[in-house]
């Protein structure tokens, strides 16, 4: 740790010894921005998959919706026996059959507008609201079947869980993302550092035949590196953010892409990017100075 502060600090006779320009110098710059830019929006679409697979497993986790079947006086019965079992049964804070109305709506997009909906035999639909820690679906089920003929219960697992796994999956996805930046911008540096070493060979003869030590010269380029990746990164993050606080809010709208971001004190995520950069920069400028000035010997 000692080593890495007092690298980063510097050195002003060993600095001279890595030129400040040149095309390691761009390219260096250059991708440090662009991988600590796509870092950060690997992190929002990491941190904003774990919050819509969270949300939606919270929510329709405490909701189930009954189905009645059957004639419309059939119907009418039944609806009465079901919200009678229902306000029988532990763990169920609410229960009420939805209009005609609200069963329209969420046929519409399947089916349309205009489709005479009222002609249609259609089931009646209740709304279930569980309270904590619910109830036993199994037994309200085997009670339905019973006493209620026609009464099938959904608890909404069946398309909840691919919409939380698709969430995880993205999530996955977003790991992955930040693992293959961080490993671009190791190979980057490493690139560029023996780059840099090789063009500047008769230097390190030079320094090696008035006593400099292996340690005194890697330290030089190490920490030129380094800084250079830290502020390509540092700047690639700032841009990044601005790009995500321009992203177009969903409005009435809402879906997984109008909500990639950050939530809370997850805006600090972001801030990350340039110290693991710079841990990374330090580590494989490192390896590649001591590897490079070995062939040296």
């Amino acid at each position: 740790m000692r080593l890495f502060f007092g690298l980063l600090s510097g050195d002003a006779r060993s600095d001279r010894v890595v030129p400040p320009s040149g095309t390691t110098s761009h390219l260096t710059l250059f991708v440090a921005a662009a991988m600590g830019f796509l870092a950060v929006f690997a992190l929002a679409l990491a941190m904003t998959a774990d919050r819509v697979a969270d949300r939606w497993s919270e929510a329709q986790s405490q909701s189930a919706t009954l189905r009645i079947s059957g004639d419309a006086e059939q119907r009418e019965a039944r609806t009465a026996a079901v919200l009678d079992i229902l306000a029988e049964t532990p763990g169920i804070a609410s229960s009420r059959p939805l209009t005609a109305e609200e069963q329209s709506a969420l046929l519409a997009p399947w089916l349309g507008d205009d489709l005479p909906l009222g002609d249609l035999p259609l089931p009646q639909l209740i709304e279930v609201i569980a309270e904590r820690p619910g109830y036993d679906t199994d037994a309200l089920q085997q009670r339905l079947n019973d006493e209620v003929p026609g009464a099938v219960l959904d608890d909404h697992s069946g398309w909840r869980a691919p919409i939380v796994d698709a969430a995880r999956g993205l999530r996955r996805l977003g790991v992955i993302s930040l693992l293959l930046i961080t490993g671009t911008m190791a190979a980057t540096v490493t690139l560029a550092a023996r780059a840099t070493l090789a063009a500047n060979a008769q230097v390190i003869e030079v320094l090696r035949l008035v006593g400099a030590e292996d340690r005194f010269v890697a330290g030089a380029f190490v920490r030129r590196l380094t800084v250079r990746a830290l502020v390509g990164s540092s700047a690639g993050m700032v841009l990044g953010v601005l790009a995500v606080l321009l992203l177009p809010p969903g409005g009435e709208t809402q879906g997984f892409l109008t909500e990639i971001g950050f939530g809370g004190l997850g805006w600090l995520a972001p801030l990350a990017v340039p110290v693991v950069t710079v841990v990374v920069a330090f580590v494989a400028t490192g390896i590649a100075a001591r590897q490079k000035l070995a062939e040296f010997s």
